[in-house]
């Protein structure tokens, strides 16, 4: 069944724009959750992209949050493309009451969709123009329980754990052994894993020393900054 278009508001762009991405994009991609596609079509996902790219926030593609896209994009500076957001978000299936830690803020949009659901989530991002889009977002969307902190989530302390819930907003060579080691008993991390030109998404859960994982689906994702590469030398 679709979400009701607001008919007060269907001749307006942005409206029926938002009405589309989850019907055409967001749902085909085993989206099902009804309160994780509400939030995808409460949460102005427009106000979180650059000015430049408004037209663009509704569009199957990863959006350059820096004025270099090329480099923007190649660092993994940009926000992912809504179909895979919302999938993250499906998949973890976030509870009232947990507490979430997103790896790689860009901004913020991921961080809003997480506080829709969440107790609390803290938000790291490496990028110090990021961090500040990232909470000024946050701030002009009302947002409270969402927590941007400039660091990097490869190597920098983070002294806020255990958490139940670990999103990492873009691509890594392999699952991180230091976030594992952050997750609560139960708790769940998500990270899209692999090289080019194809992807895993990995979920992983912690049943007391126990790490059970999955790979329910491709895709591919601009890299996090600050993650070890394997290394490609060969004998």
């Amino acid at each position: 069944m679709a979400l009701p278009l607001n008919t007060t508001a269907s001749n307006d762009p942005t409206t029926v724009a938002r009405y589309h991405m989850v019907e055409q994009q967001i749902r085909p991609w085993n989206v099902s959750d009804i309160e994780v596609l509400e939030l995808l079509s409460r949460i102005p996902r427009e106000d979180f992209v650059p000015a430049a790219y408004r037209a663009m926030a509704f569009v199957d593609m990863e959006i350059p949050l820096l004025p270099d896209t090329d480099a923007a994009l190649r660092d993994g500076h940009c926000m992912l493309a809504p179909k895979v957001e919302a999938r993250l978000l499906n998949d973890l299936q976030v509870q009232p009451g947990e507490r979430v830690l997103e790896i790689g803020a860009g901004s913020g949009y991921m961080a809003a969709l997480l506080a829709g659901r969440a107790e609390r989530v803290v938000s790291l991002e490496i990028h110090p123009a990021l961090a500040q889009m990232a909470r000024e977002n946050l701030a002009r969307a009302g947002i409270q329980n969402a927590d941007v902190r400039q660091a990097n989530g490869a190597t920098d302390p983070i002294p806020d754990g255990p958490f139940d819930v670990i999103v990492l907003s873009g691509s890594v060579a392999e699952v991180p052994q230091h976030l594992l080691d952050l997750l609560a008993d139960g708790g769940r991390l998500a990270a899209i894993v692999g090289q080019q030109p194809m992807m895993r998404t990995t979920i992983v859960r912690r049943n007391g020393a126990q790490f059970e994982s999955s790979q329910p689906w491709d895709t591919v994702a601009a890299r996090l900054q600050g993650f070890a590469e394997p290394s490609r030398f060969q004998f």
